[in-house]
């Protein structure tokens, strides 16, 4: 099977802890990081611009995606171009909509002519694919980012979507698209072998990449010890009945 090592698609970390992100700088298979308000929340942090600095300042030689947090365009626009003067390694990230459901495409337009590096976010469907995908023509460079696990969360195949979205931006070479919001390691490999450029992924996926290429049967082996080990360090015990 293909390996780590051998994989074309590029591996971007997802998360807002600066630990984490850290650890992961130093792996050489980690190509750039995004992150997102609700990562950042979780991860405890206030000061966005102060956190960005900061981190920005550790890894100055990746892409970086930050998002802007405004529901109204003429607020993003300015918070985009705030974001953008942080680094020339940074990429902005705008929703494909706002929450009334409005398009972004506008915006995505005005940004990208403007030189701003985009990475446009939480697109479902290969009709927003094509609308960015014009929206971002002649630009600098961008990301086009495809929820390809949430879409899996609906019940219905990804892979074909993905597909479809990378013969898309064979038009737009200033463009990658992204497999976003995986929900398992294996989608790192389904999205080497249709040809995505990147995929975003989370550090509990991350962490089961030493798993890659592992002996099944020592795998079963490792699984058989560590339900016996929880069993003897949760202190279980059975009473048997006589004759039982």
């Amino acid at each position: 099977m293909t390996t780590i090592a051998n994989l074309k698609v590029k591996i971007f970390a997802d998360g807002a802890n600066k630990r984490d992100i850290l650890d992961l700088y130093a792996k050489p298979y980690i190509k750039g990081f995004t992150t997102n308000p609700t990562l950042m929340r979780k991860a405890g942090i206030s000061d966005y611009r102060a956190f960005a600095a900061d981190i920005l300042a550790e890894v100055p030689d990746r892409p970086f995606s930050f998002e802007v947090f405004s529901d109204e365009f003429d607020e993003m626009e300015a918070q985009a171009m705030e974001i953008a003067t942080w680094g020339s390694q940074v990429y902005v990230k705008i929703p494909i909509t706002n929450t009334r459901g409005e398009s972004a495409c506008p915006l995505v337009r005005r940004l990208s002519q403007a030189g701003v590096k985009l990475n446009v976010t939480a697109m479902m469907t290969l009709a927003q694919t094509r609308q960015v995908a014009e929206a971002l023509a002649g630009g600098p460079s961008s990301y086009v980012s495809l929820f390809a696990g949430r879409v899996a969360d609906t019940g219905r195949d990804p892979i074909p979507m993905m597909t479809a979205a990378v013969e898309i931006l064979r038009d737009y070479p200033n463009q990658e698209l992204i497999w976003a919001s995986p929900r398992e390691l294996l989608n790192i490999f389904h999205a080497d072998s249709i040809g995505c450029h990147i995929i975003t992924v989370t550090n509990d996926i991350l962490k089961k990449l030493d798993t890659v290429g592992k002996d099944l049967n020592e795998f079963s082996l490792d699984t058989v010890k560590m339900f016996r080990r929880d069993a003897v360090e949760a202190g279980f015990r059975l009473e048997l009945r006589p004759g039982a």
